[in-house]
């Protein structure tokens, strides 16, 4: 038995999994070499993680969501 959430965070990752391997593994191969493909994964992610466009963050990157955050937040004096 898993504990709550278990099953959305399953279909996060399984639809995380499904775009990197259409969008990069499958897409972009044959691949000559394990390291080509490390090489071109951690490019990947950073885009993922810094420059893809989000429909739900009104197709803005997600670093340019967690610059406005930080931007707005309250400078604490402590």
């Amino acid at each position: 038995m898993g504990t709550v959430g278990d099953s959305y965070d399953n279909a996060l990752a399984e639809t995380v999994n499904g775009l990197y391997k259409a969008e990069l593994i499958h897409a972009q191969g044959p691949w000559t070499s394990v390291g080509e493909v490390e090489l071109a994964t951690l490019r990947w992610v950073h885009w993922w993680n810094t420059k893809r466009l989000h429909e739900a963050l009104d197709y803005a990157t997600p670093r340019e969501v967690e610059i406005e955050y930080y931007l707005t937040q309250p400078v604490s004096m402590g």
